[in-house]
């Protein structure tokens, strides 16, 4: 089977560390994503902000595993890359770039690489990672909008 790499991109009225902050608040997904909420998988009693090798899991709003993930690289307010460490789907490594857009704002980018996947998926997995970047962006816009 061959790899895929989908792209998505969207932009938010937000500043990098508002939609980075978003990302990482585990509580907010249901918040702004249409299709999942995530859990830090930290031992009890434990608290302190993700780091670089820190796990994840990635749920269903129904409550079914999607996945399993390992966090591989943060650079705050601008980069979070991702790698599946185990899970229902194939293996993929992910990142969310954040960039300064020129009139103002953060243009999102979030990418993902399937090691192996069916070409009938690759429509599937880009509708539903432009879902997610623009859910994170209207999120991150929301923010703006409560505090202003």
């Amino acid at each position: 089977m061959p790899s895929l790499t989908v792209t998505a991109s969207s932009h938010s009225s937000a500043s990098a560390a508002v939609v980075y902050a978003a990302l990482l608040h585990a509580e907010s997904w249901p918040l702004w994503s249409a299709y999942a909420d995530v859990e830090w998988d930290v031992p009890a009693g434990i608290d302190r902000p993700a780091r670089v090798g820190d796990r994840r899991t990635i749920r269903s709003l129904t409550g079914r595993v999607y996945c399993h993930e390992r966090v591989v690289e943060m650079v705050p307010d601008q980069r979070f890359g991702y790698e599946q460490a185990s899970g229902l789907f194939t293996s993929h490594r992910g990142s969310v770039d954040l960039a300064r857009a020129p009139h103002g704002g953060t243009d999102i980018t979030w990418s993902a690489t399937y090691r192996r996947t069916l070409p009938r998926l690759q429509t599937l997995r880009s509708r539903r990672l432009q879902v997610w970047v623009d859910d994170l962006a209207s999120y991150a816009d929301s923010i703006v909008s409560r505090n202003s």
